[in-house]
């Protein structure tokens, strides 16, 4: 079976697994307070020219947005974000089941605009029972989006200064961060994000490492107490070295970039060659995810011999599927795969 299914289908980057057995013996201190952590941070500071920025190491995605989450906002507070945010689909109502309402607006590209977050925060504001609701106080993004699409520098920057105008704060989920930033037309980089966004985070897990995130804190209002909530949360990992340790190598000479250009270079590849072989897609994406429309009969064909995900009904006789290529995907899979389309 050849798995394009997701990005995390492989253990980690040789480097990373070298980088964990040469430290294997080494004593260090306990949860995130180790020099590999402390060498870590200063380099993701450096590349987010963010010298005040605080970053703290966690295991998974679901694991960092509910903390950080967690920590932004107030009981009667919610987290805003399109209708097909990760906050709202897929992490079994995480942010819900711990107290904070997750308030969505309908987009077809998984995409909120800063339109759309005044024109939310200005209803809430004049509604005569405002206070019977929950207050929307924080931006949920993420960059690739669920379908793919990516943000422009001025979509952020746009998104700034709305989310100041409305009191609110921005968060960007980054779990495909690196597929985002290696993106054809991608005009955002790490200096811009960390200058606009209050809080963001850098995915390891699908992006090379073998497990892990980097919570980034911007906002210095922030940054007070969080490992407070991290370890209320379950987020503060006793052996938190080999959470450092994996940013370290991911960003010590440009490895994390080397393995999100591979992973889009064989996507392109992939759009391409589709295209070339008359199939349509869902929408336009230049990251690792792309969503193709596929006939029926062809779909019974291909599950045999591969694993994509199922996206959803097209019409009578046509389905869309997820094909991802990853930081370790085979180019001679991926010339396989359109040779069976």
């Amino acid at each position: 079976m050849i798995a394009f299914n997701c990005d995390y289908n492989e253990g980690a980057h040789p480097r990373i697994l070298e980088a964990l057995i040469e430290t294997n013996m080494e004593q260090t201190a306990g949860y995130g307070e180790d020099q590999y952590c402390r060498e870590a941070e200063i380099i993701i500071k450096g590349l987010c020219q963010s010298p005040e920025a605080k970053v703290h190491f966690m295991v998974g995605g679901t694991q960092a947005n509910l903390t950080v989450i967690s920590s932004v906002l107030r009981p009667h507070q919610a987290a805003l974000c399109a209708v097909s945010g990760h906050i709202n689909v897929h992490e079994t109502g995480a942010i819900e089941a711990c107290g904070h309402k997750v308030m969505t607006v309908p987009s077809e590209d998984g995409k909120i605009s800063a339109e759309q977050v005044i024109e939310t925060y200005t209803l809430h504001k004049n509604d005569s029972s405002f206070e019977h609701t929950t207050q929307p106080k924080l931006v949920y993004i993420s960059n690739p989006t669920e379908l793919g699409t990516i943000y422009t520098k001025k979509e952020v920057e746009e998104l700034r200064a709305a989310c100041d105008e409305c009191g609110m704060y921005l968060y960007l989920d980054g779990a495909r961060l690196g597929y985002g930033l290696c993106a054809e037309n991608n005009d955002l980089d790490l200096e811009s994000i960390a200058k606009n966004c209050d809080v963001f985070y850098i995915g390891g897990t699908k992006v090379g490492a073998l497990f892990g995130e980097a919570i980034v804190i911007c906002n210095p209002a922030l940054q007070e107490d969080f490992r407070y909530i991290m370890k209320q949360k379950g987020g503060m990992l006793a052996k938190g070295r080999l959470l450092g340790l994996q940013f370290r190598e991911l960003f010590k000479d440009g490895l994390y970039f080397t393995m999100s250009n591979h992973a889009i270079r064989l996507a392109m590849r992939l759009k391409n060659g589709l295209a070339e072989r008359g199939y349509k897609f869902l929408l336009d994406s230049n990251t690792n995810q792309q969503f193709v429309i596929v006939p029926d009969k062809k779909l019974e064909q291909l599950k045999e011999k591969y694993a994509y995900t199922y996206q959803e009904k097209y019409d009578e006789k046509n389905s869309v599927i997820r094909l991802c290529t990853s930081w370790a995907t085979k180019e001679e899979n991926v010339e396989e795969l359109l040779s069976d389309m």
